[in-house]
């Protein structure tokens, strides 16, 4: 197969980074910590019953070795998406992903393991607090969540006309986002929202209603055998999507096996990490993987490593011994969804329907009735119901948990647990649910739904971030964050939702962490932009590049609703939050 034309970087010799090689991605020089690693020390001792019990390891099995440039640890969006971004800026370095299972995208990523909500704060009503001060309600986290929404479009378009991607209508489908809200308090929150949403344009064409007929026209089956008169509004966006991301990811690996310098290994569990030391200075990671059924030893040796394992990532966080890690624990949640996948069901309904969490429940208890396109199918999920297992993946350890806990993260742990007590009491409430119980929340959203037309389907475990914190001792963040070494040469992505959605945002944020010389470049600011033209434009501040960026990636994804007309309400731009959204966890990937 031919070489992939590519840039050509220029180096400073004096600078280690860059050294020996031209194609060496060692990032910044720093301090890490190596050795014996925190996570042994409670962890160890809470399992170590258990791992009397499993299967010795073999210990003449063969052992294979080599040297890459980057190592990718876990087969999801997230890595995929970097390997991707990584093999456009730098197309002769050496790149590897690692994947525990036999296939990539079996996790997390799956479609089936999320409600595959293309999140751009259409209808997450979490990233819009009330502040309490004065009533009014804060968009600039909905902005901010939809400013790399529209980055993932562009990105998605690239890879369409690159020829990573190839049908959109295998992984991106035109669906409404919506919400629908009753009770007095819920309808004034909604038509507060809708309307401090008009300052921006990137929500430009979502409707506000209160007529039931209206709402009956965009989702029959919501309306049908509802009792009258009952109070209710909703909200309406064309710009909503449904997303594959399991697809997006298979598409993404299977286009770069097929290229010079990547390796896709499957089948092999990360066991070890060290970084190894050379004439007094920290160099290449030295990574131990085994063959889940032969027990054969892997040893890759990187330069920069990368977790973006899922759930799985704050264990590999911990095996590195970096200090940064000590600030991290998890605590894992699933989740559970009610589906239809009969035609004369699924084909009367198009569109994401979001709720509002009943009062004195968290924002994770939103129910949401989501149009889904899954191998090749329309389907109807509704949920979710949380589920709890001490597992960090789906397919994951039941040690996984207690393994995790260390004498760093004990407290904080321990402090989220008396903090949230109101999350542990929903969680409660939720694992002893009845089947009936769970159908009657479902008729609450669709009134006419019938036992025998849903089937139970158990989706992906999310690792909750639990950070150290000085006044409150640990506290539960919303969303993802990257955790990296102060040199750079190792990093990881810890949290949930929005998660896939904004993956390219994140993985370009990502860079500036662990690569801030070489995005400093020209050649890499050029290929970015040739990526994602808007790169470092604020959409919400340029209407007219928005409606250009709207109509471009609409047409290269072959989204079936028309993209509306770009518009703004004669209000003030969004300030910077003055209020957090809601802390507890999403479901959502």
């Amino acid at each position: 197969m031919p070489k992939r034309k590519g840039m050509t970087m220029r180096f400073d010799a004096n600078d280690e980074a860059n050294s020996p090689t031209s194609r060496t991605p060692e990032p910044r020089t720093g301090e890490s910590r190596t050795g014996v690693t925190r996570r042994n020390l409670l962890g160890s001792a809470i399992v170590a019953g258990g791992a009397a019990a499993l299967p010795l390891a073999h210990a003449d099995a063969a052992t294979t070795e080599r040297t890459v440039d980057v190592l990718l640890i876990g087969g999801g969006i997230m890595s995929a998406t970097l390997a991707v971004l990584l093999r456009e800026l730098e197309p002769t370095w050496t790149i590897e992903l690692v994947e525990r299972l036999d296939k990539v995208a079996d996790e997390s990523s799956n479609g089936w393991n999320n409600a595959g909500t293309g999140h751009s704060a259409l209808c997450e009503l979490n990233y819009t607090p009330v502040n309490k001060a004065d009533g009014k309600v804060e968009i600039a986290k909905a902005v901010e969540i939809n400013e790399q929404f529209q980055v993932t479009r562009q990105f998605l378009s690239h890879q369409v006309d690159s020829g990573i991607l190839g049908n959109p209508r295998s992984f991106i489908n035109s669906t409404p986002h919506m919400n629908l809200v009753w009770g007095d308090a819920n309808v004034a929150f909604l038509q507060k929202r809708h309307a401090a949403l008009q300052a921006s344009p990137l929500f430009s064409g979502m409707e506000y209603t209160t007529d039931p007929k209206q709402i009956a026209q965009w989702v029959p089956v919501m309306m049908e055998g509802r009792a009258p008169g009952t109070k209710l509004a909703a909200t309406r966006s064309p710009l909503g999507t449904d997303c594959d991301w399991g697809e997006v990811t298979q598409q993404y690996i299977a286009s770069l096996v097929k290229q010079q310098n990547f390796t896709l290994t499957t089948g092999h569990e990360v066991r070890e990490l060290e970084r190894e030391t050379i004439g007094g200075k920290k160099a290449r990671w030295r990574v131990t993987a085994r063959d889940m059924k032969t027990d054969e030893k892997r040893i890759i040796k990187a330069r920069f490593v990368f977790a973006g394992a899922g759930g799985g990532a704050l264990p590999i966080l911990q095996k590195s011994g970096i200090p940064e890690a000590d600030d991290y624990a998890g605590f894992p949640v699933g989740g559970s969804f009610l589906v239809a996948d009969k035609p004369e069901i699924t084909h009367r309904h198009l569109a994401k329907v979001y709720g509002k969490a009943a009062v004195g429940s968290p924002p994770m208890s939103v129910p949401h009735l989501d149009t889904r396109f899954l191998d090749g199918k329309q389907a109807l999920l509704f949920g979710p119901f949380a589920t709890f297992s001490t597992k960090f993946l789906k397919e994951g350890s039941y040690f996984d948990l207690p393994a995790s806990v260390t004498l760093d993260n004990f407290r904080p742990m321990m402090a989220v647990g008396w903090d949230e007590f109101e999350l542990v009491e929903y969680l409660a409430g939720q694992l002893i649910m009845s089947d009936s119980d769970r159908m009657d929340a479902l008729r609450e959203y669709f009134p006419g739904a019938k036992d025998g037309d849903w089937r139970l389907w158990q989706a992906g475990q999310r690792v909750q971030i639990i950070k150290r914190d000085p006044e409150k001792g640990g506290v539960l963040r919303l969303g993802t964050e990257i955790v990296a070494s102060k040199d750079g040469s190792i990093a990881a992505l810890l949290g949930a939702s929005p998660g896939a959605s904004t993956a390219p945002s994140i993985m370009l944020n990502l860079l500036k962490t662990v690569f801030p010389n070489h995005l400093a470049t020209a050649g890499w600011q050029a290929k970015i932009r040739e990526i994602v033209p808007t790169y470092g434009v604020m959409l919400n501040e340029n209407p007219d590049v928005l409606a250009e960026h709207w109509a471009a990636t609409a047409d290269t994804l072959q989204l079936a609703v028309p993209s509306p007309t770009v518009g703004v309400a004669a209000q003030p731009r969004p300030a910077a939050m003055r209020v957090k959204p809601d802390r507890s966890p999403d479901l959502a990937l």
